[in-house]
């Protein structure tokens, strides 16, 4: 990928719009005139050109979104509710995405750290016009990685990784004035573009198409009457798997006193077969190298390494080969886990016995490396600023560390969101003022989990559920609201059937029915 922001070079001469060769000619004129004019004048002459250049290649929030609006329209998750995995893919990456886009608007932010993303995108335009590489499925798997460092050339290598148009670029100006404003919201919002942008470009109106999913959303008893069928079929056909995952999991496990075994992503049964046999094989032909996990939690990801938890990942994608490394590695990493570990207890001590924590459902996957970086740094901060707390005053309080934000912030479930670079005077004057409210929203949080797990209970006796599990996504409101509607209902077509309540109707390959939380009645 091609970094736009030094559009002086020479190698990046010839992808400059019009406007920007224009800019450079100004900057190359100024130079031929340098013997004509005094040093001064040269210098002041070049710093108002390349002032007006930069100028000129920032773009403000709302253009961005402006620019960035088919893209939104290709990979938005409410498009992939049938494709769970490639569903939570893009909605990591989008919010990775718009983490980095809100670093470029940060007042003197003059760099970031390089980002890969991959992003599954949904073919927009008719049938005519369909790509070569698409799946069956309707959409391709794009990555990418950006390491640019203004607004602009992240849109434009946006839009060019994904194969989308940048005609409509050419009229986008920046705006100064916004620039410099942080940004209110969200990166993503709500786009409602004008009728005759879709007749003009040939692109599919996705407001139209959520209109019209809305329409046909079945209720539950007919979607249930219509699906299960096939969903019982389907899971008849994948007992033997998952009896043969269970056996897998549980031998290893003893063999090697494993913790857990897990999985980052929701791949189907016959995917976690083969991921657990190819570990067992390796444990049979290389039985030593296996010795190291006593005591760990293995999770089968898209990387290997060890996550901010302590978890050993193995990525899917890699060879016996790759996995032993890593498991000769394991005593540096747990070097480094307990470093971790230190610095969280030294940054209690410091805010008053608030504790870090680490959730891995809330956003992708943080390496430990990644994470000890971010303690040490906020560490660091901590200790150059003299902060005046009682040591047990926030006891009880949990905080997370965000290197994406700018402000602090109390979480709808009672912990803190603080940036790593916080200011540790702000920091201590917010952590004190909405101590209280965060204190109240922990306990309500509590409360819903102890009643969610009632329900869930309650859910799986009454209507003779196999499983009943939920969406990450799925807060513990919507669980319990969804649980208690199905238990008033009684619906004899659930029994004996693993329920995934989501955010939309789907048969899973392995027989599983995805419902929606909110499921019509």
């Amino acid at each position: 990928m091609v970094n736009n922001n030094n559009i002086s070079n020479s190698s990046n001469w010839s992808q400059a719009g019009p406007w920007q060769q224009a800019q450079l000619g100004s900057i190359r004129t100024c130079e031929t005139r340098k013997h004509k004019n005094s040093g001064e004048e040269v210098k002041l002459e070049r710093k108002h050109v390349a002032t007006h250049l930069v100028q000129q290649r920032t773009l403000s929030g709302a253009d961005a979104v402006n620019a960035l609006r088919p893209f939104y329209f290709a990979v938005h998750p409410d498009f992939f509710g049938q494709y769970p995995r490639e569903r939570e893919v893009n909605e990591n990456s989008l919010k990775r995405l718009n983490g980095y886009l809100d670093n470029l608007q940060k007042p003197g932010s003059h760099s970031v750290q390089p980002m890969k993303l991959t992003f599954y995108v949904r073919d927009t335009r008719d049938s005519s016009d369909v790509q070569a590489d698409l799946l069956t499925s309707g959409f391709r798997s794009v990555s990418f990685t950006l390491h640019t460092n203004d607004i602009l050339s992240t849109v434009m290598n946006v839009l060019k990784s994904c194969s989308l148009p940048i005609e409509h670029m050419s009229g986008l100006k920046a705006s100064a004035e916004a620039s410099e404003r942080p940004p209110e919201a969200p990166f993503y919002r709500p786009i409602k573009w004008d009728k005759s942008y879709y007749t003009f470009t040939g692109f599919r109106d996705p407001e139209q198409e959520l209109q019209q999913a809305r329409r046909v959303e079945p209720v539950l008893s007919l979607w249930l009457r219509n699906n299960e069928p096939e969903a019982t079929k389907k899971q008849k056909v994948s007992l033997p798997r998952r009896e043969e995952l269970i056996r897998l999991k549980k031998e290893l496990c003893h063999k090697f006193y494993l913790a857990d075994i897990r999985w980052q992503r929701s791949w189907g049964v016959a995917h976690r077969c083969c991921q657990l046999q190819s570990l067992s094989r390796l444990s049979q032909q290389n039985p030593e190298a296996l010795i190291n996990l006593q005591g760990h939690t293995i999770v089968f990801a898209d990387q290997s390494g060890m996550n901010a938890s302590g978890h050993v990942m193995l990525g899917t994608m890699d060879v016996h080969h790759q996995w032993t490394k890593l498991f000769e590695q394991l005593s540096s990493y747990r070097s480094l886990l307990q470093q971790t570990e230190w610095l969280k207890e030294r940054i209690s001590l410091l805010l008053g016995g608030t504790q870090v924590i680490h959730m891995e459902r809330l956003g992708p996957v943080q390496l430990i490396a990644e994470h000890y970086s971010t303690l040490s740094t906020f560490h660091k901060s901590l200790v150059s600023r003299r902060l005046r707390l009682h040591p047990r005053s926030l006891q009880g309080l949990t905080m997370l560390l965000e290197n994406d934000r700018s402000n602090p912030s109390l979480h709808e479930m009672g912990h803190f969101i603080v940036p790593t670079n916080c200011d540790p005077p702000k920091l201590q004057v917010f952590l004190q003022s909405q101590a209280p409210e965060a204190r109240l929203r922990t306990q309500r949080k509590n409360q819903l989990q102890v009643e969610e797990d009632a329900v869930v209970k309650l859910c799986l006796q009454n209507l003779s559920l196999r499983s009943l599990s939920k969406e990450p996504s799925v807060s513990s409101s919507q669980m319990i609201l969804c649980c208690k509607r199905l238990v008033e209902q009684r619906f004899p077509l659930m029994q004996g059937l693993h329920i995934c309540v989501s955010h939309f109707y789907s048969v899973m390959q392995d027989g599983d029915l995805c419902v929606p939380w909110d499921w019509k009645n």
